[in-house]
């Protein structure tokens, strides 16, 4: 998990050389016991001491990036706990890890800025949630994506039963199961409903408070519910974040896997995630003959640093090497694989990210204009 807060800590790791490396992992199989993931990170590794070699990097300070990295290698109980990606970002004085619900291509970069294009989806509305399977015996915490979803271990923010926030003294036989979903009907000798209402609240309240010490700063992706009918509304009530989704994922969370409330989730999501994206892709064409928008790098890269854009749309594989003057203007580009200079969508993307716009990964024959690796869409 990274929060926006800390990938924006990101940028500031500028010490030259800067090491990014991005591979794909499992949750858990054969993969996984086998160290085929740990592998993996070997492997780039190796390919990123080449790298650093043929710059001219000191020895001494070649190890001094690579060894948090050969410690992570050799952590075997760090391998036991991943999500769908790793992301790791080394430099002589830093050194960071993610597990992210991201499955990356395996890509190392060198530079002398940390590579996060990659990342920088899971912000803007490209399919990142947060879900919640609520019960009054149990609660869990979720991230996922499009294409995954992975638990968050929140044991120690959140109380797990509803029990333990209402006192000892509270009788789970005095819950009735509410006969259409399983959970959560009060009657008879039972406390009333509205005591059990506000038991509820002071419960989804107590839950709410320890998520937020997580969901702290500017987070934006979704936050979905998976519960009876009958919570949803008292927990609507509770809650503090944001961007709670107006509509949940109905029944009981003990009748379904993580797999399927995934595959519920997304059903609920996939039009609120494609919206925007679309949106922003007929605005672009819109305004393609009003000024408005641009393909052209160089003018792009000015306009970033003046806050002007609004959208990019940039081409999910692969960069442009090379050098900008923000004072002269000039930008020169170089092909060669000891280049010096920065990734220069990385650095419009990061930019953007940072003034609060929006930044989609395409691929190419996705872009708006597919003549430009890179589209923009001005703030107006």
């Amino acid at each position: 998990m990274i929060t926006k807060k800390e990938l924006l800590e990101l940028t500031q790791m500028q010490n030259s050389p800067a090491v990014s490396i991005f591979i794909p992992t499992h949750r858990a199989g054969k993969e996984t016991l086998n160290g085929e993931d740990a592998l993996k990170l070997k492997n780039q590794l190796k390919e990123v001491k080449k790298k650093l070699e043929k710059r001219g990097i000191h020895k001494n300070e070649i190890n001094q990036i690579a060894a948090p990295i050969i410690n992570l290698i050799h952590d075997g109980e760090f391998w036991r706990h991943l999500s769908d990606g790793l992301a790791v970002f080394s430099t002589v004085n830093d050194f960071k890890k993610y597990t992210v619900p991201v499955h990356f291509e395996e890509l190392n970069i060198v530079s002398n800025q940390i590579y996060l294009k990659p990342l920088i989806p899971l912000f803007n509305g490209d399919g990142r949630f947060f879900l919640l399977s609520l019960k009054t015996d149990a609660v869990k915490f979720y991230e996922g994506t499009r294409h995954s979803i992975t638990k968050i271990e929140v044991d120690d923010l959140v109380p797990s039963r509803l029990e333990d926030v209402v006192g000892y003294d509270f009788e789970q036989k005095s819950l009735q199961f509410r006969t259409q979903q399983g959970e959560g009907s009060f009657h008879g000798h039972a406390k009333s409903d509205e005591k059990a209402k506000t038991e509820l609240l002071q419960y989804f309240r107590a839950i709410d408070k320890g998520l937020m010490k997580f969901l702290h700063d500017d987070q934006t992706p979704p936050f979905v519910l998976a519960c009876l009918d009958y919570y949803f509304p008292i927990y609507k009530e509770a809650n503090s974040y944001k961007n709670l989704y107006p509509r949940h994922v109905s029944g009981n969370p003990a009748d379904m896997d993580a797999m399927e409330l995934h595959e519920r989730t997304w059903a609920l999501l996939k039009s609120h995630f494609n919206r925007k994206r679309q949106d922003k892709k007929a605005l672009f064409q819109e305004l393609s003959k009003s000024g408005k928008t641009s393909t052209d790098l160089n003018e792009i890269l000015t306009a970033t640093q003046l806050g002007k854009v609004d959208t990019l749309f940039i081409e999910k594989n692969g960069d442009i090497t090379g050098q900008y003057n923000f004072e002269t203007g000039l930008l020169t580009t170089e092909n060669k694989t000891n280049s010096t200079g920065i990734p220069l969508l990385n650095f419009a993307a990061v930019k953007v990210f940072e003034q609060g716009g929006k930044v989609f990964l395409e691929e190419k024959k996705d872009l708006p204009d597919s003549s430009s690796k890179i589209n923009a869409v001005y703030r107006y």
